[in-house]
């Protein structure tokens, strides 16, 4: 059913003049739309996510070989002391995510996280050119400085992701038809660049490192990204920023409280007497619909009969925007935990395949050999392909045929990346298999390092589909003030699933120790069993793909109401916001 009519005080979507969502411009006025926001100030934002990515891809796909060749690590130490790093590294988006939200704003989150990362780096490159702090000098103090500049970059990027990636799609009107259209095509747009950035950081950085010094490479680094925060600076007039207005969390407290104060309650038949504030007070946030998911919680938008002034007090009774952006928030939880095995996967694309791949034969012609760290070159330019086929032949098509602006809804689109991540672990496993039988024989050549390219561009697919569709849905499926947070909560998926990882990986070295057998994880990788580690998450990762089938299944999307505008059933399938008409207790 085609939309009828527009949102009011709007004659038509191409004379609109101002920005209609709570943004306002450098001068803390309305922005307007043609001087401020949509991909002209998306352009300098997402030039510093390049250099971001660069930095961070220069360092982590180069870690396990950093660990092992440079500080003399065992394979299973390495890979615990990579994936707790990354873990970190993800996870910290949550904190920084809060403050960008709550506290800060999203662009002084951004400037002082860059400030922050820039010191690591700094640390990291002293460590590595300073003569008396060389590890063949002074191990203990290199080893020091070392994870002490990468856990500064750890803390710059837990500020910078989640500030930096919602600040970008903040500049996009969704009240505006064609700039929420361009809003869908900006997250995959944004991979592309982070994408190049991870590209150019594994090829050229990884190659610096190996053919003219570790040091001199994170230089280049540190003044790529001070470039990077240069530009950023100056787009600061284009932008369109939102207010902190303290801790996104209180309302979300304030329902649970108010629901369990009114658990006795009835619940009302007729949910357009519920409590909703629609004055001009309340500016331009967005209003949500009533859903009938998790309906306890509807308890808190009832206005009690008799109740004197006190009881419309924050803690006493809730709009029904607040209850369901509570609904909201509570559904994504199994969501979150069933992405955790893809997490697991993904975690593995920069440690473990490193791995592999500095032990095949990485000669490209008769004067090239391949850095190990390049081979993850090959999921970078998957998934580019992946983005830009998706968002340039798949959507389009999905688009005529299903009438839904999305194409396919965004929790579908997780669930087919993480079926790919599945296929990927298998083909890993089978690949690890024949690598093996390949090292068992004294006679026999390492094979080559082409070997590698069909599992990593497999996961270079499912990071396609699925990272960006966790990037859409935990940034869409949020309130609009918590947007940094969800972008956290995304990160966190990889964070946590390298920490679970860390965690199979103990649990299956002492399993596979035991009785003085070999263990899966040797400090030679030829005598290693990672083909079963591989077969083990797959096998983790089907059974979680079929429960998660089932807990998306039970999702519902945010509803936006919007005055004279009514939604149809092919948005609702698609994951679009669907609109319904207004029917609620007025304040």
């Amino acid at each position: 059913m085609e939309k009828k009519s527009l949102e009011v005080g709007v004659v038509d979507d191409d004379h609109e003049v101002w920005v209609h969502d709570s943004s306002v411009d450098h001068r803390g006025r309305s922005p307007s739309c043609a001087t401020t926001g949509s991909w002209k100030a998306a352009m300098f934002i997402i030039l510093i996510e390049f250099s971001e990515r660069l930095s961070y891809f220069g360092i982590a796909t180069s870690l396990m070989i950093y660990l092992t060749k440079v500080l003399q690590e065992e394979l299973k130490v390495a890979a615990k002391n990579a994936n707790y790093w990354m873990s970190v590294t993800t996870l910290m988006p949550l904190l920084g995510g809060f403050l960008a939200d709550g506290y800060l704003g999203r662009f002084s989150t951004v400037v002082y996280s860059t400030a922050v990362y820039l010191l690591g780096l700094t640390v990291l490159a002293t460590a590595q050119l300073a003569p008396g702090l060389r590890p063949d000098h002074s191990p203990r103090l290199h080893e020091a400085l070392f994870f002490a500049g990468i856990y500064l970059v750890s803390v710059g990027t837990g500020g910078h992701k989640p500030a930096l990636e919602s600040f970008g799609a903040d500049q996009f009107d969704e009240a505006h038809a064609a700039e929420r259209v361009q809003k869908m095509s900006f997250f995959n747009w944004w991979n592309c660049a982070l994408c190049s950035g991870v590209l150019l950081g594994v090829t050229a950085i990884v190659y610096a490192q190996e053919r003219v010094g570790w040091g001199a490479a994170t230089v280049v680094l540190a003044a790529v990204m001070a470039a990077s925060l240069a530009v950023f600076l100056a787009g600061r007039r284009s932008y369109r920023y939102r207010v902190p207005e303290g801790s996104p969390l209180t309302p979300l407290l304030q329902v649970l409280v108010t629901a369990f104060r009114k658990r006795r309650l009835p619940l009302l038949a007729d949910a357009d007497e519920l409590y909703e504030v629609r004055s001009p007070q309340s500016g331009n946030k967005r209003l949500l619909c009533h859903t009938y998911q998790l309906r306890f919680l509807d308890r808190a938008a009832i206005v009690e009969p008799g109740a004197g002034e006190e009881a419309f007090g924050p803690w006493w009774l809730a709009t029904v925007t607040q209850v369901e952006e509570t609904k909201l928030v509570l559904a994504m939880v199994p969501i979150w935990v069933c992405t955790l095995p893809f997490g697991m996967a993904v975690a593995q694309v920069s440690t473990f395949f490193i791995k592999q791949g500095s032990v095949m034969d990485r000669r490209l012609g008769p004067h090239f050999e391949l850095p190990p760290a390049s081979i993850f070159a090959l999921s970078a330019l998957a998934m580019i392909a992946t983005v830009a086929a998706y968002d340039k032949a798949l959507v389009p098509y999905l688009r005529r045929a299903t009438g839904g602006e999305r194409g396919i809804s965004i929790l579908r689109r997780v669930g087919i990346g993480m079926a790919f991540a599945i296929a990927g672990m298998g083909v890993a496993a089978a690949v690890e298999r024949r690598r093996l039988l390949s090292a068992a024989s004294a006679a026999a050549r390492p094979p080559s390092v082409l070997w590698l390219v069909p599992q990593f561009a497999l996961m270079g697919v499912a990071d396609g589909f699925a990272l960006v569709g966790l990037q859409e849905y935990f940034y869409e499926q949020v309130p609009d003030g918590m947007r940094s947070l969800g972008i956290g909560l995304y990160l966190s998926v990889i964070g946590a699933g390298s920490f679970l990882s860390s965690l199979v990986i103990t649990a299956a070295d002492r399993a596979s120790s035991r009785g003085g057998r070999a263990s899966w994880f040797a400090k030679d990788l030829n005598h290693s069993r990672l083909d079963l580690f591989y077969w083990l998450l797959a096998c983790i990762g089907a059974v979680n793909l079929a429960f998660y089938a089932l807990v998306a299944t039970k999702c519902s999307y945010k509803q936006t109401v919007r005055a004279g505008r009514v939604g149809d059933d092919k948005s609702a399938a698609a994951g679009d916001d669907v609109e319904c008409a207004a029917g609620f207790v007025a304040a």
